[in-house]
């Protein structure tokens, strides 16, 4: 069973957990314990810890994931009605590529659960094999990388800085689309710009996001996959001085960032990486957890697992280009619908919905096409 390969957590650990208040956040999650496994069958979201550096320059630092959680723990839940288990941590294997193995199996059997895994620690290569944990699951993914670069190889980089390449190059391919939110244009070469415009890719540039955060939700509700890097925090709130980068979300930024992930019903998987060992960046990234548990518990289960007859229906002609929008009568929220393209070879094999704004109506109502339509049109028939 792939899951003996996880680690329980420790005694002084679970001691710990015994000395919290009984309305805590640590009292109503069931753990991994060299005693206990939680059962599966009851739950909905999974944190696991992965103690694996080897894809980056810093050290392992496993005290990092026990002072995440005992800062996590302590925290009071909301009005929840999400059950979640702590399955405890993966040590890094022999091999940098045996971790990635353990990453990639243990969350493709919870994905085929439905169980939404929680992805902490390690640095942000992880989000590798967290992309081919959905090799076997038949589907097209959407990643979303919460970040300041684009992770795309580089000479003589570490893999931290080019998985990215790895996920677009490399068989099989099931990547539909990769965004990213947060990027800053100095860490970034002009070729690397360019090339996420070439394969339609989209990228929203940190001031764009932090002047109007609402840029970025339906981006996260269609993403398969988010991943966070948490140096594209700014330091000052993040504690990060190894680091150091004055411009970057501020912590109430990347705490809406992540609640929008965890309302998307289509995110599967979601990642927090590259933090450390240091008390301000735990209450940081166990905010941002908190963040996405609040948001799941708020899931409408729409479109794609709810169905789109209900939905009002606006029709809207450009040229000779026929849009047509979907509003959600429960949420409000917005899609564009992206048609089936004949004599050509679709990736998408059915007319899809994709996530939009009330204003990619109204600009499409004044004649401009929405540019995440146009992209999703471009990378479907690629």
């Amino acid at each position: 069973m792939v899951f003996d390969f996880l680690q329980p957590l420790s005694k002084s650990f679970t001691e710990y957990l015994d000395s919290l208040s009984v309305q805590c956040l640590g009292k109503k999650i069931t753990f991994h314990t060299k005693s206990d496994f939680p059962n599966l069958e009851t739950i909905s979201v999974a944190i696991i810890g992965v103690n694996e550096f080897r894809g980056s320059n810093k050290e392992n630092s496993s005290d990092s994931l026990e002072g995440f959680r005992k800062v996590l723990y302590r925290l009071f839940p909301g009005n929840w009605n999400v059950s979640i288990a702590d399955l405890g941590n993966i040590e890094a294997g022999e091999s940098l590529n045996d971790t990635y193995f353990l990453v990639q199996t243990i969350c493709e059997d919870l994905l085929r659960k439905k169980i939404v895994p929680i992805v902490i620690g390690g640095s942000q290569d992880l989000s590798y094999p967290l992309y081919r944990s959905f090799d076997g699951l038949d589907q097209m993914v959407n990643f979303v990388s919460v970040d300041n670069k684009f992770d795309i190889s580089k000479e003589n980089s570490n893999l931290a800085d080019s998985f990215l390449t790895n996920i677009i190059v490399e068989e099989p391919n099931n990547l539909f689309n990769y965004s990213n939110i947060g990027f800053q244009t100095y860490f970034n070469s002009q070729e690397e710009i360019d090339l996420m415009d070439k394969l339609y890719f989209e990228a929203y540039r940190l001031g764009e996001v932090s002047n109007n955060l609402t840029v970025a939700e339906p981006v996260l509700r269609d993403a398969d996959i988010v991943s966070v890097d948490m140096t594209s925090v700014q330091s000052s709130f993040s504690g990060n001085f190894q680091e150091f980068n004055p411009n970057g979300f501020t912590g109430k930024e990347i705490c809406a960032l992540s609640r929008y992930a965890g309302i998307s019903d289509k995110v599967s998987v979601f990642g927090v990486f590259n933090f450390n060992d240091t008390l301000v960046e735990y209450n940081l990234v166990a905010q941002v957890v908190w963040y996405f548990f609040e948001g799941y518990s708020f899931r409408s289960n729409e479109y794609p697992f709810g169905s789109k007859e209900n939905y009002l229906k606006y029709t809207v002609i450009i040229d000779d280009d026929e849009l047509v929008f979907y509003k959600s009568d429960k949420t409000s929220r917005w899609w564009i619908e992206i048609p089936i393209l004949t004599n050509v070879n679709n990736k998408l094999k059915r007319n899809t919905l994709l996530p939009c704004s009330y204003n990619d109506y109204l600009a499409s109502c004044e004649g401009e096409m929405p540019e995440r339509w146009w992209k999703a049109q471009r990378r479907n028939i690629v």
